[in-house]
């Protein structure tokens, strides 16, 4: 099974790809999505979507997962990081897919063990949980600890729902 992480922001869209094989989790591709500062907000967005379609394409995961907007103290970054997170999920749906979205501070507890894990904490686990993503920036990096997040808490959603049908 493959699975995406997405790290949506509008300077910098993370992506990572794992796939999971048995208890083992192993790094498949991941990256970051640009967009030019200068281009006007409705064309950056296009980037985010069309990068993050091109990534699909490429990747054909099995599950999306997503980071779900931080609430900053600025209501201005916060919609405009809620600007980029729907360019991101509109793309991912668009394929049919099931999009699971964990909060930050879920995301940071489940790689780190803490919730206020600074970013190149998450980085530092990143590269020891997934070897080959040992030079992962601190975006794609974030990507990938959402895409270990979502493979840890579905499979023990799995496990519930397989203990309840019984």
């Amino acid at each position: 099974m493959r699975i995406l992480g997405l790290d949506p922001g509008l300077l910098n869209t993370g992506w990572g790809v794992i796939s999971i094989d048995g208890s083992q989790l192993h790094h498949v591709a991941h990256g970051v999505i640009s967009p030019r500062s200068s281009l006007a907000m409705a064309e950056r967005l296009t980037v985010i979507h069309r990068g993050v379609s091109d990534v699909l394409a490429d990747q054909v995961p099995d599950q999306v997962a997503i980071e779900e907007t931080f609430v900053s103290v600025n209501a201005d970054s916060t919609l405009k990081l809620g600007l980029a997170r729907g360019a991101a999920l509109v793309a991912a749906a668009a394929t049919g897919l099931e999009v699971s979205e964990y909060a930050t501070r879920l995301v940071k507890k489940t790689v780190v063990g803490t919730g206020k894990a600074e970013k190149h904490q998450v980085a530092a686990m990143i590269g020891i949980l997934l070897p080959g993503a040992k030079s992962a920036r601190n975006d794609a990096a974030d990507a990938l600890a959402v895409a270990v997040c979502h493979a840890y808490h579905s499979r023990t959603l799995e496990r519930i729902a397989a203990g309840l049908r019984t």
